[in-house]
């Protein structure tokens, strides 16, 4: 297995030449043999990931490679087994290099965006201290590794080098675009109301992919096709044309319209609410609207909310949210929202929310989880004013402290998987 070129001899590959086109090798061969659903690898290693996550598309593998965020000492030292190596008086000489990215990310949020400064920066930082011999800074594109000379979107600052005899790696991703704000959470937990609030609150596009997936079960029910034949639906839905347009005012509904036919309430039906889920976990429907979903998010400027999110689909969004509440209170909600319940009682309800918890957690593709850097928010006793000011106040004011903070404290958790779940460690 031989990655491509861009990918392999820049960074690390100068002074490691064919490491990586054995991690190819290597990593495709796990992969095969154990089938996960889900493989994790940290960001640290960020030309590892980029290998990674190309070798899945190249090979058209149904595992999804999810990145992760790295971990930090008090210090700010990223973690790495090769720590061990140094002295008490190394480890401190060592946080000049998280002192040189965070002080190049400074200069780019002061709207720096060329290569020159931005490298120039991390040299001078990191020659002030003659116990570190610098291997390499580079700034490049974070998905194909090619220098970059100016950040028009976003760029990867990597560095290399060495304290004492000991090499270490780390790296910071800048990003010129609107954040991603992603909101997850469970059936019933305010999700859609919260998330267009926020939206229209910070200036964002608000993305229901709930309302997406509502509205490709309705379609899939209406044409009579059996929710078995995963072939028929998944020709469907490839042809499919999904509108989303917000209401003239907050209280307005989101309009949804299916190959021009406005489905807005038909798609809050009890059918299509029972049907959702089993259409959803579907792998045509998810790639498909997956795929819609993150060319909305290209550019940045995102509110989106749904069950894969901050794990899936927005997995480098700024700020995750975790979105829930107790389900007696997420059936008295739902209760509450039905303009004719037509028989349907509040114990039935829950029922109903209850099996669609255990459905969507048990699918086999992206299922809900909560995102291991991800705020969970309890929203039981909260009015949704209370909910989007609190949820605002940490976007506009603590964005960048909290995720980060988080992403130093949180142990990351990997989950138990119908299949099998892979954590690749940093190296």
């Amino acid at each position: 297995m031989s990655p491509p070129p861009h990918l392999t001899e820049g960074l690390c590959g100068r002074s490691r030449p064919d490491h990586f086109q054995g991690v190819a090798t290597i990593v495709l061969k796990l992969l095969n043999l154990v089938h996960p659903n889900r493989a994790y690898f940290g960001r640290k290693d960020a030309q590892q990931l980029a290998i990674v996550q190309q070798l899945v598309a190249d090979f058209n593998l149904d595992t999804v490679i999810v990145p992760c965020p790295i971990l930090r000492e008090p210090s700010g030292l990223a973690l790495s087994s090769r720590n061990q190596y140094l002295s008490p008086e190394q480890k401190q000489q060592a946080t000049a290099l998280f002192k040189g990215l965070t002080n190049a990310q400074t200069l780019f949020q002061s709207g720096i965006r060329d290569r020159d400064s931005l490298l120039k920066e991390i040299h001078t930082t990191l020659t002030q201290d003659p116990n570190i011999q610098l291997d390499y800074a580079d700034l490049v594109d974070p998905h194909t590794l090619e220098p970059l000379t100016q950040i028009d979107r976003e760029g990867l600052v990597a560095i290399a080098a060495y304290v004492g005899t000991t090499r270490l790696i780390d790296n910071i991703l800048l990003d010129g675009r609107k954040p991603i704000l992603a909101i997850d959470g469970p059936a019933g937990a305010g999700k859609s109301t919260v998330t267009r609030r926020c939206a229209a609150a910070l200036g964002l596009l608000y993305l229901d992919t709930g309302a997406m997936y509502r509205a490709m079960t309705w379609l899939v029910l209406q044409s009579g096709i059996a929710l078995e034949d995963e072939v028929a639906i998944a020709d469907l839905v490839s042809q499919a044309q999904i509108e989303l347009k917000p209401g003239d005012t907050l209280t307005d509904p989101l309009q949804v319209k299916v190959n021009g036919q406005e489905i807005t309430q038909a798609i809050r039906s009890r059918e299509v609410t029972a049907q959702v889920s089993a259409v959803s976990a579907q792998n045509a429907v998810r790639a498909v609207l997956g795929k819609q979903q993150q060319a909305y998010g290209q550019k940045g400027g995102v509110a989106a909310e749904g069950r894969d999110i901050g794990t899936h689909v927005f997995p480098e969004a700024g700020l995750k949210i975790f979105l829930t509440a107790t389900p007696a209170e997420r059936a008295r909600r739902r209760f509450a929202e039905l303009a004719d319940p037509s028989g349907l009682t509040l114990e039935q309800l829950a029922q109903d929310i209850a099996e669609r918890d255990r459905k969507d957690s048990q699918r086999a593709i992206a299922p809900l989880r909560k995102a291991s850097d991800a705020i969970e928010v309890l929203t039981d006793g909260l009015s949704v004013d209370e909910v989007v000011e609190k949820l605002c106040i940490s976007i506009t004011n603590d964005a960048q402290t909290l995720s980060s903070r988080c992403r130093m404290q949180r142990r990351i958790v990997l989950p138990i998987h119908a299949k099998r779940t892979l954590g690749v460690l940093n190296r």
